[in-house]
């Protein structure tokens, strides 16, 4: 700084033109912020602000002497003697400028006859136009301020923490006095608008994990109020210099310490933008934590920003309290406004009180917040403390019990499965808000329903049922920020909780449900086909019957309405709906949902099986979107890969013979496969169990076992026969079987899109290659086939697509099959 103070001696000396001097001082400005970032990582928070201030100051001093030497020569009078004087406003006041902020300067004169003051003032600010800095200004006389103040509440704001840059001291004077009259003049007013815009601002600027940092909650503007209304009140010059009976030691500390982090963040920001910017977006957050020193990894990210969610929190709590107690007397009227809370209540007994507040919605009292604060506690909640925790959820306004004990940073103590998710945010590019944010954000909508359905399957519900679905969507993100699935991890941290509040067992059992697949219904209902019916199936098996399928829809729209924004819209209520009402209709099919809900646990078995998860997303999609229920119930998951890998290699068709105990023939083919001539052509090997499964692709798999083993001599012939199946001219239907009419069992009301046949006769040879032809001759689809034979009698299931050749011709068939029995009779 003393080299540039010398070089503009130098231009001074020698006359140089203004912006040959301008230049000078803006090639030294572009300097000095390319050097910000080193400072910056050797300078605490409002150090760092305080250095870039009086730097700025510094530049100001030196422009306003080129422009008197400019002005006046050599004859440049005492500065007392000119009536100017240069006056810091805003943050640049406060001595908190940041470092792309606007330098909001202004200039306070008069208009003294033969001194050209307006000319000064314009060549001031002209040569500060060239250097390129970012400036605010206003030039006013002495006498206009107090009319100015009255015209605009941010001009009287800015203008009661004015600080003296340059100038004449005289002008300075009379500008304190008419400080000082400005801050009298109708404080009541000043502080109620100061609230309402504070007010405003919090709705606009929620604390969302993109917190806007100036004008947000807990932002620097909520600081910022303390000291606006403390300065117009006691005439102090920081927070700090306020009467203990406004501000304790013990709470400026906390607020301090979070202060001076978000200066950091703030400067920060800046400094990773290279502009003036408030809003910490998420994609600014890992060169935001580096240049704090935080570690380049996404746990080093979400400390981060954990932080600064933290912070913010600690600055709403303390200022919301400081400020009622700075304007509690300026309320009307005073001795309603406050609530002062009995001495000598210990934490329970206050929560009891908030309890029976929570009839009806309410916002705690700042002074309530305090008591809270200082009420003695046990280390850890207790026996009795857990009695009225219970209670809390019993509430019909449960929210607002919650949201007090969040505000004083005391939910982690009175809700612990909580804890670890307190401030904790959600990079997942689809929620707003912290966990803990959010989770109290589905509670409220969970009790404020407005769609007329939710609104009556939510009151038709038991108090204890609603109690519990209460702390299930409280809970239900309570598992994140650990290694193991959030689903599984908070559906046993809310089953260890509802414990101790001694929740009856059954309804633990249904929230630990409830927790497992709080995920599901909305990503089924906008990811699925909704008219497919294994879908709906899969999805009402987890929730079997109306009470839990109830509760999952509650859930899911709290959950979603939680998320904020339009996340929940009339788009994707519509799909919920729709998911809903299908699934009441397939409650009463209790058959099939225990067959999904088996296919469900088998698919969670697959995923989790580590070759499942080392193959390519494609190809785990397609063997979760296998057709066919008996591949999943039958065979465990190492089998299931094994068949899908075989599958993914095949082209036409490949098969693998085994002939240990007994023979058995599994198949896997992409072309038209003659199963009737295999079968026929074996007839002499009695078949006790054979299965058809649909795969992917167009694929099928056949695994055909029969009563005994074979002569390894046999072999050869066994796969010529197999592959001659694959030729489509060749029959080999010798016999026709008995088969009676009572022998044949059709259900086309099996489901929507699947008939069901069950055939039971007597086991004779060339029975299943006799219905198989009657089935490949008349165009009909076996999607899974179940075959079993026991003391001569077989047990065949087959599952048929509905396509319009079963269904509308079952008479034809059962004719077609009973044939021998006619030619009998």
């Amino acid at each position: 700084m003393d080299r540039l103070k010398s070089e503009i001696e130098a231009l001074l000396y020698e006359n140089a033109a203004d912006f040959e001097i301008a230049k000078v001082l803006k090639k030294d400005i572009k300097t000095y912020f390319r050097t910000l970032e080193e400072t910056f990582a050797t300078t605490g928070g409002k150090d760092f602000l305080v250095k870039h201030t009086k730097r700025i100051d510094t530049l100001l001093k030196l422009i306003y002497k080129v422009a008197l030497r400019s002005m006046f020569s050599d004859y440049v009078p005492m500065k007392n003697s000119v009536p100017v004087a240069l006056v810091a406003l805003g943050s640049y006041g406060r001595e908190q400028l940041c470092v792309y902020s606007d330098i909001d300067l202004m200039i306070v004169y008069k208009d003294i006859p033969g001194y050209n003051i307006k000319e000064l003032i314009e060549k001031i600010l002209y040569i500060l136009w060239d250097t390129g800095l970012k400036l605010g200004h206003r030039v006013h006389t002495v006498e206009e301020l107090y009319d100015v103040s009255k015209t605009d509440i941010t001009i009287k704001t800015a203008l009661i923490e004015s600080r003296f840059i340059d100038g004449s001291h005289f002008i300075w004077t009379e500008t304190e006095n008419a400080i000082s009259q400005i801050r009298h003049d109708d404080p009541k007013s000043f502080i109620e608008a100061k609230l309402e815009e504070q007010a405003d601002k919090h709705k606009r600027f929620p604390l969302t994990m993109e917190p806007n940092l100036k004008e947000g909650v807990g932002g620097f503007r909520d600081a910022n109020l303390v000291f606006w209304i403390g300065k117009v009140l006691y005439n102090v010059n920081s927070i700090k210099d306020l009467p203990s009976s406004i501000i304790e030691e013990k709470e400026y500390r906390p607020f301090r310490i979070a202060l001076e982090f978000l200066f950091r963040v703030r400067s920060a920001l800046h400094l990773a933008t290279h502009k003036k910017e408030d809003r910490l977006r998420l994609d600014l957050i890992p060169a935001i934590a580096k240049l704090l020193g935080y570690e380049e990894s996404k746990q080093g990210h979400m400390k981060f920003a954990r932080k600064v969610t933290e912070s913010l929190k600690i600055i709403r709590l303390y200022s919301t309290i400081w400020l009622e107690r700075l304007t509690y007397e300026y309320m009307d009227p005073p001795s309603e406004k406050r609530f002062i809370y009995p001495k000598g209540k210990d934490f329970n007994a206050m929560l009891k009180h908030l309890c029976k507040e929570a009839k009806s919605p309410f916002r705690a009292h700042p002074t309530l917040l305090r008591a809270l604060i200082d009420a003695p506690r046990p280390e850890r909640p207790d026996d009795a403390l857990y009695q009225t925790i219970r209670t809390i959820f019993y509430q019909p306004y449960a929210y607002s019990v919650l949201s007090t004990l969040s505000y004083v940073r005391l939910l982690r103590y009175t809700i612990p499965p909580i804890k670890k998710v307190i401030d904790l945010p959600q990079f997942d590019g689809y929620h707003q808000y912290a966990v803990d944010i959010h989770s109290l954000r589905s509670v409220y909508h969970l009790e404020h329903i407005e769609e007329p359905l939710l609104k009556e399957l939510y009151d038709a519900l038991g108090k204890d049922e609603r109690a519990m679905l209460k702390l299930v969507t409280f809970l239900h993100d309570s598992g994140k920020g650990r290694k193991r699935d959030h689903h599984y991890v908070g559906a046993s941290l809310f089953k260890i909780f509802a414990q101790k509040l001694q929740m009856d067992e059954s309804l633990i059992e249904q929230g630990e449900r409830l927790i497992q697949y709080h995920t599901l219904m909305s990503n089924v209902a906008q990811r699925e086909d909704l008219y497919n019916e294994k879908i709906i199936f899969g999805f009402a098996s987890h929730f079997p019957t109306k009470k839990l399928l109830d509760m999952i829809y509650i859930l899911t729209y709290a959950d979603m309405r939680g998320v904020g924004g339009d996340v929940y819209n009339s788009f994707n209520a519509k799909l919920i709906r729709t998911l809903y009402k299908h699934s009441l209709e397939v409650l009463s099919r209790t058959a099939m949902l225990d067959e999904a809900a088996k296919r469900a646990k088998k698919e969670q078995a697959l995923k989790r099986h580590p070759d499942f998860q080392k193959l390519k997303k494609s190809q785990q999609n397609k063997i979760l979107q296998m057709p066919s229920n008996l591949l999943f119930l039958r065979y465990r998951p190492e089998r299931i890969i094994d068949i899908a890998k075989k599958a993914f290699e095949t082209k036409d068709f490949t098969y693998h013979i085994s002939n240990a105990a007994y023979l058995t023939i599994e198949i896997i083919r992409a072309d038209s496969f003659n199963l009737s001539y295999l079968l026929g052509k074996l007839s002499s090997l009695e078949v006790v169990n054979m299965d058809i499964s649909k795969l992917f692709n167009e694929l099928k798999y056949f695994k055909i076992d029969f009563a005994t083993k074979v002569d390894e001599s046999e072999i050869p012939l066994i796969e010529q026969i197999i592959n001659d199946a694959f030729d489509p001219t060749k029959k080999s239907i010798e016999k026709i079987p008995l088969i009676k009419r009572e022998d044949i069992d059709i259900d086309c009301e099996h489901s929507k899109t699947y008939a069901i046949m069950h055939l039971k006769s007597k086991n004779q040879r060339g029975l299943l290659a006799y219905v198989i032809d009657l089935f490949d001759d008349m165009g009909i689809d076996i999607v899974t086939a179940k075959v079993h034979t026991l003391k001569n009698r077989v047990r065949d299931m087959f599952l048929i697509e509905k396509n319009g050749n079963f269904c509308h011709n079952t008479e034809l068939i059962i004719e077609k099959l009973t044939t021998e029995e006619a030619k009998e009779n």
